[in-house]
């Protein structure tokens, strides 16, 4: 059994989004391999991604396809890819069918749970094109929460559970005014810090924990893991520090093995808002006073998005837990166990920085 994982560079300037394919399985049969997509990009990112999938890949049939978050750097690639290709399965969130008694959250009186529903089927169109070209084309869509598994048992959602999803609703950006303001708000709304150029080591660490969050949006992301023997592979999406934990802790439950991480997708983009070292001790294990490499920890940036997208502050930080960091920034990166590809050449690492600037 053998499995291949590819990263494709989405967006420029400051615009950054997450494109990801896979298949695995017995390469040698196609009844015997599955195809997933997470993600797509924008639009034009979905593009190449059919391109990549008839051509790398050798099938028009994508066994699963996962919008992991209604935001369009992710969702939007994956309409031309559900209009080209033959497509079994679709994960994605229907949050317009989770507003019942949700009217009761907002200060706005006039708010009724119909009027709240349908302020966000018309401000999330994208996520709607795609349960309309779902449904047309006969494809089952299937709410991904915690726990679902694909058909093969090879990946799991982490998270988000239901009642977190439903949680963050009334902070979606296409809701009214919250009654109250959530932890997610206030987090996501705190100052913004003047810039700060800091020299780093190994042993130096600058990163702290986040005092801005990341958007209710980005929480609802799906956190996935994908097992094949004992490689990991962990998909976060733009998970913020409240859905990481969530899912955390649905593998420490198990008793899982942080050891088996063969490979980790650095949250929304490399953005300092959505991890901090103790999540990343969690995920990754404290910092090592060696230079080991454990694993590789991939970023989707685009090649301008410094400083913000990635951080350089969590890029270091993923590098001295041992993980080597290496991103999009305008390539494909391509990853595989027991399928070697001819004519693609080694992935740099993006290399330790020695000096920090964030805002």
């Amino acid at each position: 059994m053998a499995y291949q994982v590819d990263f494709f560079p989405v967006g420029d300037g400051s615009r950054s989004g997450d494109a990801i394919a896979m298949r695995f399985g017995d390469f040698s049969d196609h009844l015997k391999t599955q195809v997933v997509v997470i993600d797509g990009g924008f639009l034009s990112s979905g593009e190449a991604l059919v391109k990549h999938i008839r051509q790398e890949y050798g099938t028009t049939y994508v066994d699963l396809v996962v919008s992991t978050h209604p935001d369009n750097d992710h969702s939007s690639g994956l309409a031309p890819l559900i209009e080209q290709l033959k497509v079994g399965q679709l994960w994605m969130h229907k949050p317009w069918e989770h507003t019942y008694d949700i009217a009761k959250m907002f200060q706005d009186g006039r708010v009724t749970d119909m009027s709240v529903a349908e302020g966000i089927r018309k401000s999330l169109e994208g996520v709607r094109y795609l349960e309309k070209l779902a449904n047309r084309k006969n494809i089952t869509i299937i709410e991904p929460f915690t726990g679902l598994q694909d058909v093969t048992q090879s990946l799991t959602v982490l998270g988000p559970t239901k009642a977190f999803y439903e949680s963050l609703l009334p902070d979606f950006r296409c809701t009214p005014t919250p009654k109250f303001e959530s932890i997610f708000m206030k987090l996501a709304s705190a100052g913004v810090g003047l810039a700060v150029k800091v020299a780093e080591t190994l042993g130096i660490e600058t990163l702290v924990e986040p005092t801005e969050g990341t958007h209710a949006e980005n929480n609802s992301s799906v956190v996935m893991l994908f097992a094949h023997g004992n490689d990991c592979i962990l998909f976060t999406a733009d998970a913020g520090m409240p859905a990481l934990e969530q899912a955390i802790w649905q593998l420490e439950a198990i008793g899982f093995d942080f050891n088996r991480l063969c490979i980790v997708q650095i949250p929304h983009h490399g953005s300092k808002r959505n991890v901090g070292p103790k999540i990343l001790d969690r995920i990754l294990g404290p910092k090592r006073t060696d230079d080991a490499i454990l694993r590789r920890a991939i970023v989707s940036a685009s090649p301008d998005g410094e400083p913000k997208h990635p951080s350089k502050r969590v890029l270091n930080a993923f590098r001295r837990r041992g993980a080597r960091t290496q991103g999009t920034m305008g390539k494909t990166l391509m990853f595989e166990k027991d399928a070697p590809r001819l004519n693609w050449g080694p992935m740099p690492d993006i290399p330790f920085h020695s000096e920090v600037e964030e805002d």
